[in-house]
């Protein structure tokens, strides 16, 4: 018997065939504005929630399938090794909080730890992906209630009726905090630390510092997979947005910057040109770029620091024996 797997909506919304028209409406309008005012600075950029459509989900799994790309492969080790302590640190019967629910593989891991899950809430705003992942946990943990909320994470102010008044763990894994500027992390863990309420614990995968001859490969890796990745972005804007990106006329780039502590990914323009998007017209010059993500790197002191900061107590950090990446657990 699988376990039941209903999407949810934020309180208030709409029956689900109206608001599923609501939110692709409300989707496409966000990437059009994002794409055209991004387009429109000085330094342009393009936010990288919008990486992931269809194929852009299936390019990012390649991804953590590759030699180079280590995050997923050492935190889905530190899990492994350190399930058992996470699990008697947190305790059993928290209903668990995914932020950003992605393919699911690791939250199986954490789930067949903590023994008792009365129940498991991904919030992605990505619908069908969320649904495909909660469907195949279900597969993977009988009786398991899952209840996928279609909002953005980094926003969301309510859960379903089914967590209230109960103990929470939240999970935030892959590093993805890293996509957020500090200040962005530091609202982040604000408004889940307000979501999740009083007695709650966090665990957070956070890519460590490191150098830089193993952090570009994992962003620019022979396959050209991040590449196809990347340029993917000006596939979904000529589909979507009525576009004319020629994607001969780009390239993917990914660079270091050591004083902000982050990899930063870019597409250059490789000649002078002229793109349309939405009957807009943006001129580009041979070498101009668009900045498409930044992934931010911490020491664990670094992360700790930040987590205070936003009202979190840490409570333990584990790392790899080749200090990659690092595992934080965070109390209220």
């Amino acid at each position: 018997m699988e376990g039941d797997v209903s999407l949810q909506l934020p309180a208030g919304q709409p029956a689900p065939a109206e608001a599923a028209r609501a939110k692709h409406d409300a989707v496409r309008d966000d990437f059009a504005e994002a794409v055209l005012s991004g387009l429109a600075r000085k330094e342009r950029s393009i936010p990288c929630r919008f990486f992931y459509d269809a194929v852009g989900s299936e390019l990012f799994e390649e991804i953590t399938k590759l030699d180079e790309y280590y995050p997923t492969r050492a935190e889905t080790q530190l899990l492994e090794t350190h399930r058992g302590e996470i699990a008697g640190l947190v305790g059993a019967g928290r209903v668990l909080i995914e932020f950003g629910s992605g393919s699911s593989r690791k939250t199986s891991l954490l789930v067949g730890a903590l023994g008792e899950v009365p129940v498991y809430i991904p919030i992605d705003i990505a619908a069908e992906s969320l649904k495909e992942a909660a469907t195949w946990l279900s597969e993977q943990h009988e009786g398991l209630t899952i209840l996928p909320l279609i909002a953005d994470f980094t926003k969301t102010r309510s859960l379903p009726r089914a967590a209230q008044r109960r103990r929470k763990l939240g999970f935030f894994s892959g590093s993805t905090i890293g996509n957020l500027g500090h200040a962005e992390a530091e609202a982040f863990l604000a408004n889940a630390a307000r979501l999740l309420g009083k007695g709650s614990a966090f665990l957070i995968g956070v890519d460590l510092k490191k150098p830089v001859s193993i952090l570009i490969p994992a962003y620019n890796d022979r396959r050209g997979v991040t590449a196809a990745f990347n340029l993917n972005l000006l596939v979904r804007i000529n589909r979507e947005l009525d576009g004319d990106f020629d994607l001969s006329c780009f390239a993917h780039d990914a660079v270091y910057n050591e004083r902000q502590g982050r990899i930063e990914m870019y597409l250059v323009s490789l000649a002078e040109q002229t793109v349309r998007v939405q009957g807009r017209a943006f001129a580009f010059a041979e070498g101009e770029r668009i900045h498409t993500e930044n992934s931010h790197k911490y020491t664990v002191a670094e992360f700790q620091a930040l987590a205070r900061v936003s009202g979190w107590r840490p409570v333990k950090a584990w790392t790899d024996p080749d200090q990659l990446f690092s595992l934080h657990l965070l109390r209220l």
